[in-house]
C-alpha cells in the first residue's frame, strides 16, 4: 500500500486508538499527527473531515470515523489482518457489537476517565499533550482552563454525569460477560477482529492497560477514587477479557 498515510489523532483518544491498533495490526504505514482536544478540529477540517477524530487521509480518500478506517483496512489490507469474519452472519454480529461499543461504551468510559482527570491538572496534561508539540502545546497550556471548562460543559462531565455513566458502563461490560460465559476467546469466531479490538479499545480509559498506544496514567497515579474504579471494572470477566486481548494482540 502507498504510505505513509496521515492520521490525524487526539493522541490519548480511544477512538484514535482503535484506529491505530487496527492500522498496525494491518501493517500499514502511516503518520500519526496528534493535536489537543478543541485544538485538533483545524486540522480535521483541514484534512476533509468533521470535528471529531480520528480522520484517516489516504491518498485521495478521508475516512473520518474509526469504523470507517475498519471497514477501508478490511478492503484495502485483508491479506495481513481481515477485521470482519468473512461469514456474513458473522460479520453481522461483529458489525452489531462494534456498533454497540462505539455508541454505548466509548462516550462513557470517556466521560468517566475526564471526570477524574480534569480534577487532577498534571495527569490530564501530561495525558492530552502526548505527542503533541510546538505551538499547540504551548497554547493548550496557557488556555487549559478554558478548554476545560468548554470540556465538562460539551460533554456534561460532572458528577451527575459520570454516575449514569458508570452504569451505562457496567451494563456493556455485563453483556460481554454474558457472552463469554460459554468459554469463548473471541466475541465473534474464533479469531480476534473488529469486535473484540473495539472493545478493548474504548474501554480502556476503565481499565489503563499496558501496551496503549498512547502515555495513561499509571494504576500508582492516578487518584485513589479513580484507582477504585478501575480495580471494579478490571476484575469484571470482561474486563479481564480486554486486559488480556491487549496482552495478547496489542
Amino acid at each position: 500500500m502507498s504510505a505513509p498515510y496521515r492520521l490525524i489523532t487526539i493522541p490519548p483518544s480511544h477512538y484514535c486508538e482503535k484506529a491505530r491498533w487496527s492500522l498496525e495490526k494491518s501493517g500499514v504505514a502511516y503518520r500519526e499527527e496528534g493535536h489537543p482536544p478543541l485544538f485538533h478540529r483545524l486540522a480535521t477540517k483541514l484534512a476533509g473531515g468533521g470535528r471529531s477524530t480520528p480522520v484517516l487521509v489516504a491518498g485521495d480518500r478521508v475516512l473520518p470515523d474509526s469504523t470507517d478506517i475498519l471497514q477501508f483496512i478490511d478492503v484495502e489490507a485483508a491479506e495481513n489482518w481481515r477485521p470482519y469474519p468473512a461469514d456474513s452472519q458473522l460479520r453481522v454480529e461483529s458489525e452489531e457489537l462494534e456498533e454497540v461499543f462505539d455508541t454505548r461504551l466509548g462516550p462513557h468510559t470517556r466521560r468517566i476517565a475526564y471526570y477524574y482527570l480534569l480534577q487532577h491538572n498534571d495527569l490530564f496534561l501530561t495525558s492530552v499533550l502526548a505527542g503533541v508539540g510546538g505551538v499547540e502545546r504551548s497554547l493548550f497550556r496557557a488556555f487549559a482552563p478554558l478548554v476545560k471548562k468548554l470540556m465538562r460543559a460539551g460533554m456534561r462531565i460532572d458528577e451527575e454525569g459520570a454516575e449514569r455513566s458508570l452504569g451505562y458502563v457496567r451494563g456493556v461490560f455485563e453483556s460481554v460477560g454474558e457472552l463469554l460465559a460459554d468459554g469463548r476467546q473471541y466475541l465473534v469466531g474464533r479469531k480476534f477482529g473488529a469486535a473484540d479490538l473495539t472493545f478493548a479499545a474504548l474501554a480502556a480509559p476503565v481499565l489503563l492497560p499496558r501496551g496503549y498506544g498512547s502515555p495513561l496514567p499509571s494504576l500508582g497515579e492516578v487518584p485513589a477514587d479513580m484507582l477504585s474504579r478501575i480495580e471494579e471494572f478490571r476484575s469484571l470477566p470482561a474486563g479481564e477479557f480486554a486486559l488480556r486481548i491487549y496482552r495478547d494482540h496489542r
